[in-house]
């Protein structure tokens, strides 16, 4: 009984700072999302929606610091090697699942060292191009990819699922395109809208204000469904290449160290954000399709989703540029 006494204790002396600790948060300091990809691109954007609300919600100030590099490693590594206190989150998208099969040292084992707080949402990618491109369709990029012409199209970044699409649907199909990375979306449509880059991968959330103000003109989506905000725009699968699907998607992490408590609270606090409909009005217009729910469900989908790009990675003997 007097063993039995210590032990009951040594786990209450255990639990109680972490109770604590999760009913003071977040009146200590400002809560930081770091948005692992520059300004302008959807990883920030999603971020801002996201801290704007939360902010509202928790009577706290929420602020977005963008840390760039590595497709996400840098802003993700940033946060991992934070005080795992609650007060510093990571935006990622889906290079997050990618970059484990891409780069060789990786900072950090984003199985067991991260935390999913929480599945934001997934959205289709869209190929597009400048509206005064000579691709008015996605079968002019096909022709011009038979007819060996060179076909460059630009990504968020070397390792980004849109580098990783692209390489697949060349692979699979016998064909080839340039890939021309850049540091994020927000460079990224710079240059697109511009016409500097003849074709652009990337979500519809960052494609579709410009393809809505006339600047870009949408070719194919890569969902296994039409968008519903873009009925028009076939997918690449009914484009003539069945079972071609790559959805994009975004996550909100955290350190595994991070006590339990505090892992619970962020959760039901995102997920209470989530169901805002302001919150949910703002992702949705731009082709989010919201996910939110439990950690456990985060946790599976981010798994699968690293299992499922190793192997195409290796399949298909795919590299970084």
């Amino acid at each position: 009984m007097l063993k039995r006494s210590f032990t009951a204790l040594a786990l209450a002396a255990c639990v109680a700072p972490m109770l604590a600790w999760a009913q003071a948060w977040p009146t200590k300091q400002p809560i930081k999302i770091i948005a692992v990809f520059p300004p302008g691109g959807s990883v920030d954007q999603v971020a801002r929606i996201l801290a704007q609300s939360l902010s509202q919600q928790l009577g706290q100030s929420v602020v977005v610091e963008n840390k760039v590099g590595g497709s996400g490693v840098v802003g993700t590594q940033a946060m991992a090697t934070a005080p795992a206190d609650g007060y510093t989150w990571a935006m990622v998208f889906d290079t997050h699942g990618v970059n484990p099969s891409l780069i060789a040292s990786m900072p950090y084992d984003s199985k067991k060292d991260l935390v999913p707080l929480i599945l934001v949402g997934t959205s289709a990618m869209l190929l597009a191009t400048h509206v005064g491109s000579e691709y008015k369709s996605f079968a002019d990029v096909v022709a011009a990819a038979k007819a060996q012409k060179t076909v460059s199209f630009g990504t968020i970044g070397n390792g980004s699922l849109g580098h990783l699409s692209m390489a697949l649907l060349g692979k699979n199909a016998n064909l080839t395109f340039n890939h021309i990375p850049f540091k994020g979306g927000g460079p990224l449509m710079n240059d697109a809208v511009a016409g500097h880059v003849p074709l652009s991968m990337g979500t519809v959330f960052l494609t579709k204000p410009h393809v809505d103000s006339k600047r870009m003109r949408p070719l194919a989506v890569t969902s296994a469904k039409r968008v519903p905000e873009m009925p028009d725009v076939p997918t690449i699968a009914e484009a003539g290449f069945p079972g071609f699907e790559a959805p994009a998607w975004w996550a909100v992490l955290a350190s595994a160290k991070t006590p339990p408590e505090l892992v619970k609270r962020m959760n039901e606090e995102l997920n209470k954000t989530l169901r805002n409909p302001e919150v949910a009005n703002k992702l949705q217009a731009q082709g989010i399709e919201l996910a939110g729910g439990s950690v456990e469900r985060a946790k599976s989908f981010i798994d699968n989703q690293i299992d499922t790009w190793a192997k195409v990675v290796r399949d298909n003997n795919i590299k970084s540029d």
